[in-house]
């Protein structure tokens, strides 16, 4: 599976926290790397849509949507600023 940037999920994003999230900075939980959720590695396709610091590609978020309602993981991501 091919990973994409964050940009592919921008809609996704903008549905479940209501604002444009690609600009807002995220700070992983694992290596402290700072960067843009566009520049995360974003994999779709699977049972959810994962997205992944580019820095130590530890998982960031998960995002799985059962019977219509989306379950969010942001474990990965120690802060998240705009």
């Amino acid at each position: 599976m091919d990973a994409l940037d964050g940009n592919a999920i921008a809609g996704q994003l903008l549905e479940l926290f209501g604002v444009e999230m690609t600009t807002a900075v995220g700070v992983c939980a694992g290596c402290s790397t700072r960067a843009e959720l566009a520049e995360t590695l974003v994999y779709i396709g699977g049972p959810g849509t994962v997205m992944r610091c580019r820095g130590c590609t530890a998982v960031l978020a998960v995002f799985v949507t059962v019977r219509g309602l989306t379950c969010v993981d942001l474990r990965g991501l120690s802060a998240i600023t705009s």
